[in-house]
């Protein structure tokens, strides 16, 4: 059997606002932006630059009651959600900090390599580590 992870979704507020976030300002890619009249939504995908084919992705997923909207930016009850691996932490951080991301804990050196914790446009925390 082989099985992987293809999508995690993420709550948000509003598409165009985490596209502008996660492509312009974070730096991921689009992979795909299509309506679905059916359910009135859009599927939104989004992956780190460099994602290899078949990577896990992140899907935008906008909030469609009150319930869902209470999760935007907690999705993960103020723990590090999710974790963004890189080759250059230094370089990446660097980037981020003058794209204006806010990192709530600047690069540590770790057993496990060297990380730093940046929060998104809602909140959510993001480990960007650099793993060795």
């Amino acid at each position: 059997m082989i099985q992987s992870l293809a999508h995690v979704a993420l709550v948000v507020r509003d598409y165009d606002e985490a596209i502008a976030f996660y492509v312009g300002t974070l730096g991921f890619t689009l992979v795909e932006d299509s309506y679905q009249p059916a359910q009135d939504k859009r599927w939104v995908v989004v992956a780190p630059p460099g994602a290899p084919d078949g990577a896990t992705t992140l899907l935008l997923a906008r909030a469609a009651t009150p319930e869902q909207a209470r999760f935007i930016g907690d999705q993960a009850g103020g723990r590090v959600f999710l974790f963004l691996a890189t080759d250059d932490l230094a370089r990446d951080h660097a980037a981020m900090v003058a794209a204006g991301i806010r990192f709530v804990c600047e690069p540590a050196v770790m057993p496990y390599g060297t990380v730093a914790v940046f929060e998104d446009l809602y909140g959510n925390r993001w480990d960007l580590v650099q793993y060795g």
